[in-house]
């Protein structure tokens, strides 16, 4: 297939992807369970050409795909949405896929239409190592597990507030109870944190062999801890010190905001971090739009 053919495809991925969270909010608003169904299967058809794609990248490549900005965002919303899908498919938890995609709509725009990819190429070859992978792949995995956590806070501050102010209605109907959401929050959480936690242990063993003057200061380095930390911090309240409710669900909003700020902000500061720089762009080849 030519570059330009796989490009238009890509671009129609996007367009498909739109109209599934269409789809899902026409749902949000009106209950309308043919929009629903729509939006399910055309997304569903969204993760398999994505699936393919990421198999037809890793053999043109030979390697896992998470070594470039562009390449971690693409992988980040492949997790996304079949985080989204699963939760959708074995606990019918209204709403949970619309807003999981709102995020991976968001991160699948930026993939798409970045004019300019932020490669390793000030890197050479022996940097690009399985430890490598292995640490990128696992914190991506993390963010997946958080970013669905945080959406669950968010649909139980919605729900407590309904119920709070007596909102009685379809939407109150249909959002999870306040314990289930609560539930997965936390469940989500406790893969993420783990996941963060090995990534963090690899990462900074290759660190330690591969650039031996790195600085232990550096931005990202200090963000990907203090993340670590925060999540760490809301197991601890809700295990040890039994906090639940609002409070909790707050702080699990709070904590994935620092995930971001952390993402988009602690990674251009760093100096560490060369491939998820924004000072050397080049032309992308791969998973170009």
């Amino acid at each position: 297939m030519s570059e330009l053919f796989i490009s238009r495809l890509r671009e129609l991925t996007v367009l498909v992807y739109a109209l599934s969270v269409l789809l899902y909010f026409i749902d949000f608003l009106h209950r309308n369970r043919k929009a629903n169904q729509v939006a399910f299967w055309l997304l569903a058809f969204v993760w398999l050409l994505q699936t393919v794609f990421l198999i037809v990248y890793m053999l043109r490549v030979g390697r896992f795909p998470v070594l470039t900005v562009i390449e971690g965002l693409y992988f980040y919303v492949w997790v996304l949405i079949t985080l989204s899908l699963g939760i959708n498919r074995w606990l019918k938890v209204d709403f949970i896929v619309f807003f999981t995609n709102v995020i991976g709509f968001g991160f699948m725009v930026m993939h798409t239409f970045t004019p300019l990819e932020f490669g390793p190429a000030g890197m050479s070859d022996h940097l690009i190592s399985e430890l490598l992978l292995i640490h990128i792949t696992f914190a991506i995995m993390s963010y997946g597990a958080f970013a669905v956590s945080f959406v669950f806070s968010c649909l139980y501050l919605i729900q407590y507030d309904l119920l709070k102010r007596k909102k009685w209605g379809t939407i109150l109907i249909r959002i999870a109870d306040l314990s289930m959401l609560e539930k997965m929050a936390y469940i989500l959480n406790c893969i993420g944190v783990p996941l963060l936690l090995l990534s963090l242990i690899l990462g900074t063993q290759w660190a330690y062999l591969k650039i031996p003057d790195v600085s232990w200061y550096d931005a990202k380095i200090v963000g990907s801890f203090i993340v670590l930390a925060v999540y760490s911090i809301f197991l601890y309240l809700k295990v040890k010190k039994g906090l639940q409710g609002r409070t909790l669900a707050m702080w699990n909003v709070a904590s994935f905001l620092i995930v971001l700020i952390n993402f988009f902000v602690f990674g251009k500061l760093s100096g560490f971090h060369l491939w998820y720089s924004f000072i050397l762009p080049l032309r992308y080849g791969g998973f170009s739009s």
